[in-house]
């Protein structure tokens, strides 16, 4: 099937909205409700739970649910030189990029003798999950274990599904070892969330959790999110998507290597190209065609592409309107001057600026985090940070002096808001300090 080329000013608006439709994950009642049977049981049954659920959907029978210290040396010793080399740079780098996100401390006198001030402190336990089924993700790991570690998180466990014979991914244990954790448990699914959330005999609780996953994962967060005894999730997340701006000068062959990239996730996924040049369209049309035909994903690749589509506009003016519309997780721009146009950027995940800017760079190891708002919730939300890790607490102190020059401010709002009690808990302190001040 060729990805189709739609002519955007041929299209009215309902056909507009629906070349910018998103896939949808097929409602499932069914689902909530397993996955909800599944929270209850962990909250329930603890670890007798999560060994019966490894049993059914990962086939495995497990004694000790935590990794020990000598698995982590041995999947190191199993790893080809050359991949853990590729580990540390990746880390390295990210670990720059987020070293670089400190916030410094903050006082400001904003009256007379009223001092705001903002403390940064760690989130004291967060939960990482890391999927490990078709794909291992140790990159995911890496994304969120390097911001908790620089923001100081005093506790950082780590849930990832086991093989069939028990064993975490060697990547992902040798991943976690150079990225400072050592809380590892073989835990995957639903029930890993519900663990995390909680808290069983083996696997303590979290006030957080980070990491992608299956549908069941993703319900799972929500679930324990929306529960106050739970734990809070790290941002909106849907199937994956990629928008390319390119224009004539853009190669077609790097187009559609970069709309295959990320349609190789899942048959969710969603690769959207918006281009003034019909030449350029037809040519990836055509690169897309002869690249995917070498592809190992080939049957993920038929149902994402199905969701796919080519846009041709009248000018760029055009393409960057749409784009901020759309506000798409990852945003190409292959154009002749790219820097130029970052500033029409409103609404976007990650930007990859020009023709040596591959967006898998970003997903290892460029530096930037690849755990990014989808499903156009970048109008609102930003990508994983340093920031997701901390609370920003403030703190006010104020002297005599400046509660009896402020405070009748504060006594005329609560009078407008009819709090009778907020205004006497400050009349009643300036009185006494009218009493002592000389006048």
């Amino acid at each position: 099937m060729t990805l189709p080329l739609l002519q955007w000013s041929a299209l009215d608006d309902a056909a507009r909205r629906a070349a910018l439709g998103r896939p949808s994950p097929e409602a499932r009642a069914d689902l909530a409700a397993a996955v909800a049977a599944i929270v209850e049981a962990v909250r329930e049954r603890g670890d007798d739970a999560l060994r019966e659920y490894s049993a059914r959907f990962d086939g495995v029978q497990l004694d000790s649910l935590r990794v020990a210290e000598a698995e982590f040396a041995a999947a190191a010793a199993r790893l080809a030189g050359p991949a853990l080399q590729a580990i540390e740079r990746a880390v390295d780098n990210v670990r720059r990029f987020h070293e670089a996100q400190r916030l410094a401390p903050l006082s400001v006198e904003t009256s007379p003798g009223v001092c705001c001030e903002r403390m940064v402190r760690p989130i004291q336990a967060v939960g990482l999950y890391v999927p490990a089924g078709s794909a291992p993700l140790p990159s995911a790991l890496i994304m969120a274990a390097v911001p908790a570690r620089l923001a100081g998180c005093p506790r950082i466990a780590l849930c990832t599904p086991p093989g069939k014979e028990g064993r975490v991914d060697d990547a992902i244990l040798a991943a976690a070892r150079v990225c400072g954790v050592d809380e590892v448990y073989r835990v995957g699914g639903a029930q890993a969330i519900a663990a995390l959330a909680y808290g069983t005999v083996s696997v303590p609780k979290v006030d957080k959790i980070f990491g992608p996953g299956s549908a069941w994962v993703t319900a799972a967060k929500q679930r324990v999110a929306a529960d106050p005894a739970g734990a809070a999730l790290d941002l909106p997340a849907g199937p994956s998507e990629v928008l390319v701006i390119a224009d004539q000068a853009a190669r077609a062959e790097f187009v559609a290597a970069d709309l295959l990239a990320q349609a190789e996730h899942d048959v969710l996924a969603q690769a959207i190209l918006i281009t003034d040049s019909r030449e350029l369209a037809q040519a990836v049309q055509q690169a897309v065609e002869r690249q995917r035909a070498t592809l190992s994903r080939a049957t993920v690749l038929a149902g994402s592409l199905a969701q796919s589509r080519i846009l041709l506009v009248e000018d760029l003016e055009t393409a960057f309107a749409i784009s901020n519309a759309y506000a798409p997780e990852h945003l190409i721009l292959q154009l002749r001057e790219p820097r130029r146009w970052l500033e029409r950027v409103t609404s976007a995940g990650s930007v990859f600026l020009g023709e040596w800017t591959p967006e898998p760079m970003g997903d290892y190891c460029s530096g930037t985090n690849h755990v990014l708002p989808t499903y156009g919730h970048a109008r609102a939300y930003s990508g994983l940070s340093l920031f997701d890790f901390v609370k920003r607490i403030t703190v006010q102190e104020i002297t005599p002096a400046g509660l009896l020059d402020l405070g009748p401010t504060a006594v005329t709002l609560a009078g407008l808001e009819g709090l009778d009690a907020h205004a006497a808990a400050v009349e009643r302190r300036l009185a006494v300090l009218r009493r002592e001040t000389p006048r």
